[in-house]
């Protein structure tokens, strides 16, 4: 069974975080900057939430408000939904599934140590099945 561990290993290991109180225009530009569709919200090692595009599409953009004058507390998603290093794939994907979210921090001993989204699951899971599709093929030619 594969955990968020093994998917963490695969990735580059940088947590991008923002501050509560930093506008959510300095959100966007640092998840384009990043190439990222969220962001921890983080003051210190406290995770406080996560913002994402979906966040800012639906309580900015749709809203009319200002992303210049806008907090990201005052759009950011929380309480934060976490899993552990220890997790399964399969449970974050059916996490994600049954509370609407594509990103899930990694907690680890009151410690953020990633986050996996929806995208690296996917990935993780290709190509776990193409390495058993290899396998099973080098057996039947035996």
């Amino acid at each position: 069974m594969s955990t968020v561990r093994q998917v963490l290993a695969g990735k580059s290991g940088a947590i991008h975080a923002i501050a509560p109180e930093a506008p959510v225009l300095e959100a966007i530009r640092a998840m384009a900057e990043h190439r990222v569709g969220a962001l921890l919200v983080m003051r210190g090692i406290e995770l406080l939430g996560v913002i994402s595009e979906r966040d800012y599409a639906r309580k900015v953009v749709l809203l009319g408000r200002s992303s210049s004058d806008t907090p990201v507390r005052a759009i950011m998603s929380a309480p934060v939904i976490t899993v552990t290093p220890d997790d399964s794939v399969s449970h974050c994907m059916q996490l994600m599934t049954d509370r609407h979210v594509r990103h899930l921090p990694a907690v680890e001993a009151g410690r953020v140590i990633g986050m996996v989204s929806i995208g690296d699951l996917v990935k993780w899971v290709i190509a776990e099945q193409r390495a058993q599709i290899e396998q099973l093929e080098n057996y039947i030619r035996g």
